[in-house]
């Protein structure tokens, strides 16, 4: 079972979503939060494998929550999806810089919504949207190369950063291994380690240090 914690100031959202993801045999809700506060209280105590995260919520808001329960050593295997339906910019980037694993607005499919929570639980980051690869390398393009970033790339092998490199572009493990010619596994294991080395949580913080570094920038694939 996929454990998940809804954190919405609106109740018939909450409620809406509980239904929808207690129709699937593999979904649990085991804690719903009215605010960002109670969803790190709710996260700390109950443990679930993914958070469904508003942004905007009384008191403190959702990027905020998401930092505190990403940043959280005990929650290492906790991953957030944010939610919203405001389509600025700033906020999703500031999501996924905070440790978010993807985000989806709320008058997205259902179907679309239960594939997030399983996708992110696997490990991935939703970033197959190209509307996301697209903030996140607009956002990458306003600011300057971090320095820092570039050193910690030095830490890469040749062939880790060419998987980071499509890593950013959004392919998967299966993808990547068939444009770089090694197997899924190898390719797995190449993501993997540049994880590691990078202390990245998850791959969309691998996307997010990829353009911050300069590694790869916005149209590059093009």
């Amino acid at each position: 079972m996929i454990r998940v914690l809804l954190a919405d100031d609106q109740a018939l959202v909450r409620s809406g979503f509980r239904a929808l993801l207690g129709s699937q045999p593999d979904l649990d809700v085991v804690a719903e939060a009215a605010d960002g506060a109670q969803a790190v209280t709710a996260a700390r105590e109950h443990h679930p494998d993914v958070v469904l995260m508003d942004i905007r919520m009384p008191g403190t808001d959702g990027i905020t929550a998401t930092r505190e329960i990403t940043g959280d050593p005990e929650l290492a295997g906790t991953r957030v999806v944010v939610l919203t339906t405001f389509t600025d910019d700033s906020y999703v980037f500031d999501a996924i810089r905070g440790g978010a694993s993807g985000f989806l607005v709320k008058d997205s499919e259902p179907a679309d919504l239960i594939h997030a929570i399983r996708v992110v639980h696997g490990g991935e980051a939703l970033l197959a949207p190209a509307v996301t690869r697209t903030l996140i390398a607009e956002f990458a393009a306003r600011s300057r190369g971090c320095p820092d970033g570039a050193v910690r790339l030095g830490e890469l092998t040749d062939r880790e950063r060419e998987v980071l490199a499509e890593v950013a572009a959004g392919l998967s493990n299966d993808e990547i291994a068939a444009r770089l010619h090694m197997s899924p596994t190898t390719a797995k294991t190449h993501v993997s380690r540049t994880m590691t080395k990078l202390g990245a949580r998850d791959r969309a913080q691998l996307v997010v240090l990829a353009y911050e570094s300069g590694l790869v920038r916005p149209g590059w694939r093009g």
